[in-house]
């Protein structure tokens, strides 16, 4: 059989050395599914890049506009449209989004916090006496809702035409022009004279009708932004003892004991601090001063986190593709239910039986994979070239099932990726699925279980058959253990 290697990264579809891309400093993203990376303004705060501190203060500049607007005049609908609510930039495909590269877009929920915390909160924005400078991310640590993919999504808008441009001049030195177009790209830059967003002309790699905008790889992170709501709770203990006003101190500890409840969960924990920062904003600059104070520690965890990510989407993942594609994985049976199964009865001999197991450990570290995300754009990236529709991710009102393969409303097959170690596996399984089925018209699901210690065999084994599905041809169970592969000599 001859092997048909699906196009995943920007590099396939293009026909690009991937050197040539590293050696610019882009990432190479996947165009089959987006990868869960974000821009984080810091890295731009923080660069002694000059050109990246001239982007970080144009963010700035374009933030200070929006704080005078909402102090001086009542934001109407549409100014609250025209200035604060964006788009996603999908083009980058970057985010949260497992299935192709559509994600959540910053509508109004976004914008009525943007708003609401300048002319209640921030009005000082853009003025501060304690950090060494502004952030855009200090607007987004109160509000729930707001989170990295919205300061990611913010921060893209507003440099877009930076990213434009970059790509732009990659593509004229480095593409070969029947992979490129001319697009008008709108929304492209800030005009303070019209007070207007404006469109630009741009000469883009296409795919698929639309253009691609790559993004540097030193402006990227994964899992969260440096300055983050996550962590302005969890070293909210420590944040009073930096605050030299000795009165100020007092208070706030004082308040943020009064809203405490005696012996308090978690969630009334986080709860108290968010009172207290809504009563004592200044608390926010301090703990930005203390993520500024350690900005050299941002640049490296970054790095660190891409590196990981560029090396188990980009090249392990990629990897298990072109295995893949020396099986049948890659032709179409006769349903949507075979075409799940079968593809994975290929993955599980790939990884049991051909190595594919290395493919989900960190080659860094040799520890597995943790977390189930990571399976689920493994199995998208992989997935790609079926003549099935395949979505990830798709919710039909009784929540989110990992996959859908189908060809129409009556030929349709569920898929579920799960972690041995997940501790409410055995909730899912006889629970979960049969929601799902129902939801999405089906009595066909395909569970696929990873293992990677043998104690998680047992486990998974044991639930099995408490739940008495020992024997279900739906359930497939795929050893990933590193430690029980022999030798390519030995195995002959």
């Amino acid at each position: 059989m001859e092997d048909a290697v699906p196009k995943i990264l920007f590099s396939d579809f293009v026909a690009l050395d991937k050197k040539t891309l590293d050696d610019y400093g882009a990432f190479d993203i996947s165009l089959v599914a987006d990868l869960p990376l974000f821009i984080d303004p810091f890295l731009l705060f923080n660069s002694k890049n000059p050109e990246y501190q001239i982007l970080h203060g144009e963010i700035i500049k374009y933030l200070r506009f929006l704080r005078e607007k909402s102090v001086s005049q009542q934001i109407t609908p549409g100014l609250l449209s025209a200035w604060y609510k964006f788009k996603e930039v999908e083009q980058n495909w970057l985010g949260y989004s497992v299935q192709g590269n559509r994600g959540s877009a910053l509508g109004k929920q976004f914008a009525d916090a943007l708003n609401e915390n300048f002319s209640r909160i921030f009005s000082d924005y853009g003025d501060e006496k304690i950090t060494r400078g502004s952030h855009l991310e200090k607007l987004c640590l109160i509000k729930e809702g707001v989170g990295k993919d919205n300061i990611s999504d913010f921060t893209t808008n507003l440099i877009k035409d930076y990213l434009l441009r970059y790509t732009e001049k990659f593509a004229k030195q480095n593409i070969d022009a029947k992979y490129c177009d001319t697009f008008r790209v709108r929304r492209a830059k800030f005009n303070y004279d019209t007070e207007t967003w404006e469109d630009g002309i741009y000469y883009l790699p296409k795919h698929n009708g639309d253009f691609v905008i790559l993004t540097p790889k030193d402006l990227l992170t994964k899992d969260e932004t440096w300055i983050n709501k996550d962590d302005l709770i969890d070293d909210f203990y420590n944040i009073p003892q930096a605050i030299t006003n000795e009165e100020l101190r007092a208070q706030i500890n004082n308040y943020f004991r009064s809203v405490l409840p005696n012996t308090p969960t978690k969630k009334e924990e986080s709860e108290a601090v968010r009172k207290t920062i809504l009563e004592y904003p200044q608390v926010i600059d301090y703990y930005i001063k203390y993520k500024e104070d350690n900005g050299d520690r941002a640049e490296d965890i970054s790095k660190k986190r891409v590196d990981f990510s560029e090396n188990l989407y980009v090249k392990q993942f990629s990897e298990l593709a072109q295995l893949l594609a020396k099986t049948p994985f890659y032709q179409t049976p006769t349903n949507a239910y075979t075409e799940i199964l079968k593809r994975v009865q290929f993955l599980k001999h790939e990884i049991e039986s051909n190595d594919g197991y290395k493919l989900f450990y960190d080659r860094h570290t040799k520890q597995p994979i943790e977390r189930e995300d990571d399976l689920r754009i493994c199995f998208r990236l992989t997935w790609y070239g079926s003549s099935y529709n395949f979505d990830s991710e798709v919710n039909n009102g009784r929540g989110p099932v990992d996959g859908k393969a189908s060809k129409g409303s009556a030929d349709i097959g569920l898929i579920e990726y799960k972690l041995a170690s997940n501790k409410k596996l055995e909730q899912n399984l006889q629970s979960q699925t049969p929601i799902y089925q129902e939801a999405n018209n089906t009595d066909k699901c395909v569970k696929v279980i990873i293992y990677f210690t043998r104690s998680e065999f047992y486990r998974v084994q044991a639930i099995l058959k408490r739940l008495k599905l020992e024997n279900e041809e739906s359930i497939i169970l795929i050893d990933a253990r590193a430690d029980n592969k022999p030798s390519a000599s030995i195995a002959k």
